[in-house]
């Protein structure tokens, strides 16, 4: 599994685009993608969570989080693009030792 945190700025984003944009905003990861945005809706973080292959490494959930992205339809500029693979992540049990 993978999260993809996408920085960006909406280009040309219309009141229906707002609408749309806040019916998907949240801070959670999710398959499909959450918004969250400044007030003006024109910088935006749009994060997603991709599932991951065996093989698979960052250039393809960038891509499968760029595609996640783009099917919402909204014309942006890409400022930055973070990902996470929570493959990687170890976590310490508390209270073993």
């Amino acid at each position: 599994m993978f999260r993809v945190m996408i920085r960006g700025k909406f280009v040309g984003l219309d009141d229906a685009g707002r609408d749309a944009v806040q019916a998907v905003g949240g801070a959670a990861f999710t398959e499909t993608g959450a918004f969250t945005h400044d007030g003006s809706f024109s910088a935006f973080t749009f994060r997603c969570q991709v599932p991951a292959d065996p093989d698979d490494g960052e250039p393809e959930a960038t891509r499968k989080a760029i595609a996640a992205l783009d099917a919402h339809g909204h014309a942006y500029h890409l400022l930055k693009i973070a990902v996470t693979d929570m493959r990687q992540i170890k976590i310490r049990q508390k209270g073993r030792r």
